[in-house]
């Protein structure tokens, strides 16, 4: 089979397309046949060496993917042999594995997917979907104003409808300029601003009536940190769920104090466990497929184009989720 596998760090060019030995899946495993797998901003910082951890290669990138099964494990039931089905690798044994023609992973993982919903769309609903619903869940949005940072990216549009169905009173988007921005009213914002603005903080507030937003959800991180405080209303509410740093500084700090604010951080994985896993992402494929969440792709490439994919992220350049599709 072809995979696309990273030797060595670098830019997007390091990726390389290998041939490995088609994988068998072993007891109580299947084989899925990927039709799309996601790309995470997170593999784009792994593939440069610029991520928390530094992963061993050489390695397959890739924790999700969707497809059909065809090849069961020793204990498979096989009839579930050409049933669509969703692979989050990031639960799995081999989390890494996803940039590839197969892939292969626990069977009582694999989650159905309802036919109406198409692969690429279920790829955006694994990582990013479950971030959007647990971020929810930590800090309910029910009868809040709430800040969407980077709306339009493939975590921001879904958080946007997610907290307008949860019960938000009021659902800012904030992204780079109006042609990110016009998506993000038609997915149910009540406004948007633009944070390239020096002065965007100042838009939030009088979309509020001077009294800022009750949650931010951060998932952006760095230097609009510390510039969405002045966004933020006395008694609100600062979730911080970026892979970057943030940039507060003790003097941020002092004055969050003062405005009765909190701050409170966010990591996905410590939150999931196998249980619960199918029933969280089944949720979100009825709501995708009944058409009351839309899922915004950004890209759709080759696998063999996954440098190319891999530097629409780089660059910023992508508006919903970015996928290979094998």
């Amino acid at each position: 089979m072809k995979a696309i596998q990273l030797s060595r760090f670098g830019g997007p060019d390091v990726l390389e397309v290998v041939d490995l030995p088609t994988p068998v899946p072993q007891a109580g495993e299947v084989r899925i046949r990927v039709h799309a797998a996601g790309i995470n901003l997170f593999e784009v910082l792994m593939r440069a060496d610029r991520y928390a951890v530094t992963p061993q290669l050489p390695m397959i990138l890739g924790v999700e993917a969707a497809g059909v099964v065809e090849a069961v494990g020793q204990g498979v039931d096989t009839q579930l042999l050409g049933t669509r089905g969703a692979a989050p690798l990031f639960m799995s044994r081999r989390p890494h594995s996803g940039y590839a023609e197969q892939v292969t992973m626990s069977a009582d993982l694999v989650v159905p997917l309802p036919d109406s919903l198409p692969f690429e769309d279920a790829t955006a609903l694994m990582v990013q979907g479950l971030t959007a619903l647990y971020l929810l869940r930590q800090s309910p949005p029910e009868g809040k104003s709430v800040l969407v940072p980077a709306a339009s990216g493939g975590v921001g549009s879904l958080l946007i409808q997610l907290a307008r169905l949860k019960g938000a009173r009021q659902v800012i988007a904030a992204a780079g300029g109006k042609a990110k921005l016009d998506p993000c009213l038609s997915r149910g914002a009540d406004a948007g601003v633009d944070y390239t603005n020096p002065d965007w903080p100042a838009r939030v507030r009088d979309v509020t009536d001077g009294k800022g937003v009750d949650i931010i959800y951060d998932t952006v991180g760095g230097a609009l940190t510390a510039a969405s405080l002045q966004a933020l209303a006395p008694g609100g509410e600062l979730v911080f769920a970026a892979l970057g740093r943030y940039a507060l500084a003790a003097s941020d700090l002092e004055a969050m104090i003062g405005r009765n604010q909190s701050l409170r951080g966010f990591a996905l994985l410590p939150l999931l466990s196998p249980d619960v896993l199918r029933a969280n992402l089944s949720e979100l494929f009825q709501l995708a497929a009944s058409g009351r969440l839309q899922v915004a792709i950004g890209g759709r490439f080759p696998l063999d184009q996954a440098g190319d994919a891999h530097r629409l992220l780089d660059e910023r350049r992508s508006t919903g989720k970015v996928v290979l599709m094998p």
